[in-house]
């Protein structure tokens, strides 16, 4: 089992960046290909990107390709999401996932889910 805790969300002007973090407990992350999705209100869970359990492989989401880039550091246990020329339609809760193959961007794939952080993305 791992548990996961989410951080680093927040209010942002659009054009301007984010950090968010994603601190795994119980299993390491090394056992584990993740992946980060969002949902913004109304709307269906979403994937964003995913990357490899070893950290060399990732994949996005069109929609954030070239803007976000996802990676780990093992030894703090710690994944991370960083997004840059962020756009109002990126305002969402965004939550890291556990537990797929890779190259998954289904919802149901994934078992462990951590508790979301908010992001906002002003005009």
């Amino acid at each position: 089992q791992v548990q996961l805790v989410e951080s680093g969300g927040g209010v942002v002007q659009a054009g301007g960046s984010l950090r968010l973090s994603c601190a795994t407990s119980g299993r390491t992350l090394s056992w584990y290909n993740t992946g980060w999705f969002r949902q913004a209100p109304g709307k269906e869970r979403e994937f964003v990107a995913g990357i490899s359990s070893n950290g060399g492989r990732t994949y996005y989401a069109d929609s954030v390709k070239g803007r976000f880039t996802v990676s780990r550091d093992v030894a703090k246990n710690t994944e991370y999401l960083q997004m840059h020329s962020l756009k109002p339609e990126d305002t969402a809760e965004y939550y890291c996932a556990a537990g797929a193959n890779f190259g998954a961007t289904n919802v149901a794939e994934y078992p462990y889910w951590g508790q979301g952080t908010q992001v906002t993305v002003s005009v």
